[in-house]
C-alpha cells in the first residue's frame, strides 16, 4: 500500500521525498488499516457471548452512538450518530455490543443505507428480537467538500424490522424516544 500512496503523491504533484511527506505512506497505510478494521471482524467475535436470558419484553434503546465510515463511491468520510432500539423476546444483548456492531459495519467502505440495514439485521438475528429499529443520521464529506458543497446537509436512513415495521405505535414510540432530550 505504501508504494501506491507514494505514487498518488507524485500524481497530485507532490514530492514524496520532502521532509513532511517522507513517512506519509507509512502513516496512511496504518490509518487505513485502522479505518477499515471492520473487514477483519465478525459478529461472533464482536458480540463475544454477551447475549443474556431476560424476562424483559420492553423496548431497549441505545441513542447517540457516534460512528465514522468511508463512502465507497469517493472514499471520503461520512460520520454521524446511530440510534438502535429493539424489543427482546427472551434474550438481550450486552449494551456495549450494540455500539461494537455499529462500529464493525461502519469501519468498512459503505453506503449509509446498507450500514443501517446491516446493523438492524445483525441485532435481529443475534437476539431473535420481536422487532428492531435503527436510524442513522450522518454528514457526508463527499457532499460537503466536493460536488454540490452543501455544508449543513444531513442524511437520515432507517431500517425497521418485525414489530417496528408492522406496528405504527411501536415505530412511533421508538422515533419519539430517540429524539427526546436531543440537543438539536
Amino acid at each position: 500500500m505504501q508504494k501506491q500512496i507514494k505514487d498518488i503523491l507524485i500524481e497530485i504533484g507532490e514530492d514524496p521525498d520532502r521532509e513532511g511527506l517522507i513517512k506519509t505512506p507509512e502513516r496512511v497505510e496504518k490509518a487505513w488499516q485502522y479505518l477499515m478494521r471492520g473487514y477483519k471482524q465478525d459478529v461472533d467475535s464482536v458480540v463475544n457471548g454477551a447475549i443474556f436470558q431476560a424476562e424483559s419484553d420492553d423496548m431497549i434503546i441505545v441513542r447517540n452512538i457516534e460512528f465514522f465510515s468511508m463512502c465507497e463511491h469517493h472514499m471520503l468520510p461520512f460520520f454521524g450518530r446511530c440510534y438502535v432500539g429493539y424489543i427482546p423476546k427472551k434474550k438481550i444483548l450486552g449494551v456495549s455490543k450494540i455500539a461494537r456492531i455499529v462500529d464493525m459495519f461502519a469501519r468498512r467502505l459503505q453506503i449509509q443505507e446498507r450500514l443501517t440495514r446491516q446493523i438492524a439485521d445483525t441485532i435481529m438475528e443475534c437476539v431473535d428480537a420481536e422487532g428492531v429499529g435503527v436510524v442513522c443520521e450522518a454528514q457526508h464529506l463527499c457532499m460537503q467538500m466536493r460536488g454540490v458543497e452543501k455544508q449543513h446537509s444531513v442524511m437520515t436512513t432507517s431500517a425497521m424490522l418485525g414489530s417496528f415495521r408492522k406496528e405504527t405505535e411501536t415505530r412511533m414510540e421508538f422515533l419519539e424516544l430517540i429524539h427526546s432530550g436531543s440537543k438539536d
